[in-house]
């Protein structure tokens, strides 16, 4: 089976694309152009990031409600917006767990806590704890672990077949990371304005009731993933029982805002 849908890409105003659809067991269910190019994720780093953070809470080198970034704030507040970090300055605007920040300055002091803890540079740790045991070989972290990612759309269809079945991580550690945290919390999704709430979990944005969106119509409240300003996005619908990736080369704007819930909303329709 190959998902038809997928073809849709190619009336996406993109030079390149390349897109996928895989189940929790596994099974790719189709892709769509050069799924083995590496394409720069911007902030769909985001979730790998996240992800190496989990292990290394599970490894006990860091507790999620340690002190970690600005004072008074912890690893938990640093993965779900909430530490009061400013989008891309290392300055504190809010008290930690008041307003949904979004904040690639806290994914780099979450880094930088991590590197500390376990004596590891984070790209490196973020190598050793899922990328090489998920077979993801040519993803890379070159930078910031909030955006300086590459990666291919065959790499992350593993990704996404282990976080809809977790071996690296306890499912519950996972189930907590697309659970909102500081429930209530409203602040700005970037690219789509106020909302209220702006739920998060851990390292995934969580859909739930958000209007205007970048997944689809028909999306589940309980979609979780991430899209990045390189074009580029990640969604898992557990009441699909499916993920989908889709990386461009050409940044995020009104082209993304119509052309991918309406794609979403074809691969779904197709489950």
């Amino acid at each position: 089976m190959s998902l038809k849908s997928l073809a849709l890409i190619e009336n996406w105003p993109v030079p390149t694309a390349a897109a996928g659809v895989v189940r929790a067991d596994g099974t790719v269910l189709g892709t769509h152009g050069p799924a083995g190019q590496r394409f720069p994720l911007a902030s769909v780093t985001k979730p790998l990031a996240a992800y190496a953070a989990l292990v290394a809470y599970e490894e006990g080198a860091v507790e999620l409600d340690e002190p970690a970034g600005p004072a008074g704030s912890t690893v938990r507040h640093l993965l779900a917006h909430t530490s009061g970090l400013a989008f891309d300055e290392h300055k504190v605007i809010a008290p930690p767990g008041e307003r949904r920040l979004y904040s690639n300055a806290g994914f780099e002091q979450l880094g930088d806590h991590i590197t500390k803890a376990t004596d590891i540079p984070f790209a490196e740790y973020l190598r050793q704890a899922v990328l090489e045991p998920l077979g993801m070989t040519s993803t890379a972290l070159e930078g910031s672990p909030a955006k300086d990612g590459v990666s291919s759309v065959e790499d992350l269809l593993r990704f996404a077949a282990e976080v809809q079945a977790p071996r690296l991580l306890d499912p519950r550690t996972v189930a907590e990371a697309m659970t909102v945290q500081y429930p209530g919390t409203k602040g700005v999704l970037p690219g789509y304005g106020h909302q209220n709430p702006n739920d998060w979990g851990l390292g995934f944005e969580i859909r739930d009731g958000k209007s205007p969106h970048w997944t689809g119509s028909s999306s589940s409240p309980r979609t979780f993933g991430h899209f990045g300003q390189s074009g580029t996005f990640l969604w898992i619908d557990p009441d699909a029982g499916a993920a989908c990736v889709a990386l461009t080369d050409r940044a995020f704007g009104p082209w993304a805002v119509e052309a991918w819930p309406a794609f979403t909303d074809a691969v779904r329709a197709e489950l």
